[in-house]
Order: C-alpha cells, then structure tokens, then sequence
C-alpha cells in the first residue's frame, strides 16, 4: 500500500492573494462590489473639492465670471495668479518663512524626542518613571491660553520667530510611540554593543535609529506637517506682517481681510481673479504635504502600529 504524502502548499506568486484562514469565508461578488463602491465614493469625496480648488486657481477671470465661482471644468487655462504670487512680495516671503519654521522646528522636535524616548526606554535611566508619569499628566492637564502667552512674553519671544516653534515643539503622544518602538528592541543587541564599548549615543546613532525609520519618518511627517499647517501661534505673537506664515496670509486672503502686496492692483484692474488667487494659495500650503506623504505611507502601519503596540 503506497503511503499519500501531502505535498506543500504553493507559495502565493507576487500578485497571488494570500492564503484564506479556513474560519474565513471568502468574500461575495456582491461584497467585493460593495467594498469597490466605498472606496471609490470616499476617493471622490476626497479628491473631487482638490480637484475644483486646482482647476479655480488655474482659470482666467472670464471663466470663473461665466461658471458664477467655482469651476469644475477646465475651459481656459492660466497660470496668472501662481506667477504673481511666486514674483515676490507677501506670499513669497510667508511661503519662505513657513519653509524656514518647519525645517527648524522638525529638526528640533525630532532631536528632543528622539532623545528624551531613548532615555525613557531603558529601564534603567534615572528618574524614567517619574519622568514619564510628568509627561503623560501634560497631555491630560494644561495651563490654559493666558498663562502659555504670559510666560512667552516674560521669555521675550513676541515678534519672534521662536515663538512659533518653542510652545508646541514636544508632542508626547509621538515621544510614547517612539518609546514603545524603542523598547521592541532586542535588549541583547544593546547589551552585545555595550561590551564591545559602545556608549548610549553610539547605540543610538548606530543601532536604535536605522532599526526605527519607519517610525521615525512617521514622526518627522506628522511633526512637519504640524508646523506647516500651523497658524494660532503666529495669530497670538506675531504682530509684524512680514513675519506671518504662509498659513496666516491664506486666512487673510480667504476671510478677504487684506490683499497681498503687488496684487491688490491686479485684482482691481481685472487681470486676476480674487477667488483664483485664494485657490493658488491653498494649492501651494497644500502641495508639500500632498508630495511628502507618499514617500512616507509605507511606513505608517508598521510606524505607528508597532510603537503603540510595544509602549
């Protein structure tokens, strides 16, 4: 009698779904096409209000005349607002300041986290649990407005640039996401570092760090896009208008408060549209973040997932 053996599974080829768990029932046509519908209707929602600010901020005054506001059929096309706005003047320099915040500010919140996470992780740090329980009461309680503005004027940050990078430079919820990923290291590859004579900055710089760049990358976009899209602090202690970011000047211009300088003419005479420079101004305080996130999606499951998993 010839013994049956069971020959392996095949492995699922590269665009092969993966196996089905047997408790899992394989999905109906009518569920597929349902699933199919959501998506697509949530894609639309999406995409169909970006679609109509490109397209408004790409029209002629004509056009957006003839459609009575917003256009959502391109019939002539323009690029009159962008090159006034990128010739210079207010929206050039707050497009210039934002840029400047935000590489600042995320190199410095980056290096405070990333630092004060590694102390937090290892056990054996001092103070760590009294540090961490100090932490986590700050995202349950705060001081309020008026003292946060109080202690910024005492400091002397007024009119200055740091005032809209110092009070919301540390989020703690990204310092307990990159403990947690800290702390799924293997505690072996640490201790193999240290008797090879290797410090807590080595380790850090050498080890931790290229082990962590998915959540890393997801940190230092959420941190980035914070302060791009940041607005209340430069509303509270900037009163210069050539110090507003670009975020400020778009709320300006949306709320139809005040013109940027070298457009307002523009306006008046007919040449420009005031809605399509609105839509400009969104599309250029949209664009960065629309062209960064890609380059960091595949990271955020593992990112995030793993980071809140392990605190």
């Amino acid at each position: 009698m010839t013994a049956v053996i069971d020959k392996p599974a095949r492995p699922p080829g590269r665009w092969a779904a993966p196996p089905r768990p047997v408790w899992e029932e394989a999905p109906s046509r009518t569920g597929l096409a349902g699933k199919g519908l959501v998506l697509f209707l949530a894609c639309l929602a999406i995409l169909f209000p970006l679609w109509i600010v490109v397209v408004t901020s790409l029209s002629t005054r004509k056009a957006i005349d003839e459609a009575g506001g917003l256009v959502m059929i391109p019939t002539d096309i323009t690029f009159v607002a962008y090159q006034e706005l990128l010739s210079g003047g207010q929206v050039t320099r707050a497009a210039l300041v934002s840029i400047g915040v935000t590489l600042v500010g995320t190199l410095f919140s980056m290096t405070v986290s990333v630092l004060c996470a590694y102390g937090l992780s290892r056990s054996g740090s001092l103070g760590h649990r009294w540090i961490l329980m100090v932490l986590l009461a700050t995202m349950f309680f705060s001081a309020g407005l008026i003292p946060t503005y109080l202690l910024v004027q005492s400091l002397g940050l007024t009119d200055s640039y740091l005032a809209l990078i110092l009070p919301s430079a540390i989020s703690v919820f990204n310092i307990l996401v990159l403990r947690g990923f800290f702390m799924g290291i293997s505690q072996e590859l640490i201790d193999s570092a240290r008797i090879d004579g290797a410090g807590d900055v080595r380790i850090l710089r050498q080890i931790v760090l290229p082990l962590s760049r998915a959540v890393v990358a997801v940190i230092t976009l959420f941190y980035a896009v914070g302060y791009w899209s940041a607005w209340f602090n430069a509303s509270l202690y900037l009163n210069d208008q050539d110090m507003l970011p670009l975020q400020n000047v778009m709320i300006q211009l949306v709320q139809k408060q005040e013109a940027p300088v070298g457009l307002g003419q523009a306006i008046k005479t007919g040449e420009l549209s005031g809605l399509a420079v609105q839509m400009a101004v969104m599309v250029m305080a949209l664009l960065p973040v629309a062209v960064l996130s890609p380059f960091v999606q595949k990271h955020f499951k593992k990112g995030m997932l793993t980071g809140a998993v392990k605190g």
